[in-house]
C-alpha cells in the first residue's frame, strides 16, 4: 500500500510543476502523511483520513498565504486606477441640477456625488468609482 501513496505524490508533484498554479500541492503533503501512517502500520481507513485531513489544512492554511506571494500584484489601469484619486471640483456637484465637474490628468469629467449631496467648487473630492462618462465623486475626507 505504501507504493500507492509514494505514487500518489509524485503525480500530485508532477501536476503542480506542470501548471505552478498551486493546484495539487495539498495533496503532495497529504500523500506524504498518509505514507507515514502507513509505513507506523496504521489501516487504510486511517490513511485516507490523514490524507483528507492533511490536504484540507494544507489547502486552508498555506494557499491564501503562498498566493500572497506568488500572484503578481495587479495593477489597475484606464478607468480603474481612478479609484481612490483626489481631484478637485471646477464646478458645483449637484445630481438634481446634473452640474458638477473636475479636472484629473488634464481631462474634465462630468462629477456626480456618491451619495446625492451638494459638494460646492473648489472641494477636494475622492473619486469612489465610474459610470461611463460620470465620475462617482465625496468629499475628501482631511
Amino acid at each position: 500500500m505504501y507504493m500507492l501513496w509514494i505514487i500518489l505524490a509524485i503525480v500530485f508533484l508532477a501536476v503542480e510543476f506542470g501548471t505552478v498554479a498551486l493546484i495539487s500541492l495539498w495533496f503532495v503533503g497529504g500523500s506524504v502523511a498518509a505514507l507515514a501512517v502507513c509505513l507506523l502500520g496504521g489501516p487504510l481507513w486511517l490513511q485516507v483520513l490523514v490524507f483528507g485531513l492533511v490536504s484540507l489544512a494544507l489547502l486552508l492554511m498555506v494557499r491564501p498565504f503562498l498566493k500572497k506571494y506568488i500572484d503578481p500584484k495587479k495593477v489597475r489601469t484606464n478607468v480603474d486606477a481612478m479609484r481612490g484619486k483626489q481631484a478637485v471640483l471646477i464646478e458645483t456637484v449637484d445630481n438634481l441640477a446634473a452640474t458638477g465637474s473636475l479636472e484629473l490628468s488634464g481631462v474634465v469629467w462630468t462629477a456626480r456625488s456618491a451619495d446625492g449631496s451638494v459638494i460646492p467648487a473648489g472641494t477636494v473630492v475622492t473619486i469612489q468609482g465610474v459610470e461611463g462618462v460620470k465620475v462617482l465623486v465625496l468629499p475628501a475626507k482631511q
